[in-house]
């Protein structure tokens, strides 16, 4: 007995992850060359390490945070190794393309490898908006679009608003989760009662969401300082690990006065955990003292506690949004913060004897988050028209956050 499932799969994924991947393979052949110059030689090898972990971040600690609904874990681990895998190729060409062309060639060495891969990290936080509503195929198209567009867009900002590297970076959660929630708005239905109970989370699927918030946590410091130079990196280190450490205390302080029995709910700690660390990425390495990162670190986790609390019901009945994974209150609402924060202490940095310049720095750094915002709102409602198409065999609502819409278990019925 055949699937019963649309042929989405079976003709459009091979095809088109085929084709894509031919393509890859000749630009590159043809595009690339043997031997990067010397610096990027010396780049490649200073950076090794810390490519190391931020790999570790996208596969390792997204690939399990998204592993939490008792009936997806299968789907949301894979697809987030499959949209890494086709995203850094797709971001390493961008990045090429956008800043290392010369003479008809791309130039790549491993800090372009490094970037390509903390850009995805926007597709991975975006695909845990739409989590079990989307199918491969879609993952695909949003993945080829979300990464051209925030590699245009950090262009922008590079090139015209003379950002540095680092800060548009810092954005990429911002960016993610916007964009997500349009693509979310657009693929929003009705979920019946079997789809809502499929969305929510297992004990084991919660404790594999553990782990990759574990792995996260662990990581970040090294996310937030990558990209600097190495007399700044070590405080924006310092910084991040105390400002993650008071969004951890706080996300299970919290979510035990929120409970109506004093309960710790996994969610909330899945959530706030990490809000300090996207709070405080564009700061960094501008505080001075500890005490003012972990108190960023405290805010973004009471924002993120208590956004997960209120806006699913907003979200949900009133603007029609099911956001999977809390992208919202993890990334959005944090990122947020942290570009508000940046602006603040930018001022308080600058020379207060030249108030011109102090404005138009604050100008700057204000078009910055409002172009990252814009754009991945822009963007995101362009993707989700897109996904709309009848071509691409939305996966009927029943089957939503469901593994065996996707995966072979032969030990469960057939013909599903």
């Amino acid at each position: 007995m055949g699937s019963k499932y649309a042929p989405s799969l079976r003709l459009f994924l091979p095809l088109w992850t085929l084709l894509l991947e031919a393509a890859f393979i000749l630009t590159f052949m043809f595009l690339i060359p043997s031997e990067a110059p010397a610096n990027m030689l010396k780049d490649s090898l200073e950076l090794y390490s810390a490519f190391q972990d931020v790999n570790v971040m996208a596969v390792l600690g997204f690939g399990f945070l998204v592993a939490s609904l008792r009936r997806f874990s299968w789907s949301g681990l894979a697809f987030n190794l499959f949209l890494v895998a086709v995203g850094v190729q797709w971001t390493v060409l961008l990045d090429g393309f956008l800043f290392h062309f010369s003479a008809g060639k791309l130039y790549i060495g491993l800090r372009s490898l490094l970037v390509a891969t903390m850009s995805v990290v926007s597709v991975l936080i975006s695909a845990g908006a739409i989590l079990g509503q989307a199918n491969v195929v879609q993952l695909l198209v949003m993945t080829l679009v979300e990464v051209s567009a925030f590699s245009i867009t950090r262009w922008l900002s590079l090139e015209i608003l003379q950002v540095e590297t680092h800060e548009f970076m810092m954005y990429v959660h911002i960016f993610g989760a916007y964009f997500g929630l349009m693509v979310a708005w657009f693929l929003w239905k009705p979920l019946p009662k079997e789809a809502l109970e499929k969305a929510k989370a297992a004990t084991t699927t919660g404790l594999f969401s553990m782990l990759g918030t574990l792995f996260l946590w662990m990581f970040w410091p090294t996310f937030n300082s990558v990209l600097l130079d190495v007399h700044v990196a070590k405080k924006a280190v310092f910084n991040t690990y105390y400002a993650i450490a008071a969004s951890a205390v706080t996300a299970i302080a919290l979510s035990a006065a929120a409970h109506s029995r004093g309960k710790i709910d996994m969610v909330d700690v899945h959530n706030a955990t990490l809000a300090g660390g996207v709070a405080v990425g564009p700061t960094a390495r501008l505080i001075e003292s500890p005490a003012l990162a972990m108190a960023l670190g405290l805010v973004a986790g009471s924002i993120s506690v208590l956004g997960a609390k209120c806006l699913p019901v907003c979200f949900n009945r009133v603007l029609k949004i099911h956001d999977t994974c809390g992208v919202h209150s993890t990334f959005g609402l944090p990122g947020l913060l942290g570009g508000v924060a940046y602006i603040g202490f930018n001022l308080v940095e600058a020379s207060w004897t030249n108030f011109t310049k102090m404005g138009y720095q604050a100008l700057l750094d204000a078009g910055s988050l409002s172009l990252a915002v814009a754009m991945s709102l822009a963007t995101g409602v362009l993707t989700g028209l897109l996904l709309m198409l009848k071509i691409w065999k939305t996966p009927h609502v029943v089957k939503h956050f469901d593994d065996q819409a996707f995966w072979e278990f032969p030990h469960l019925a057939v013909g599903y």
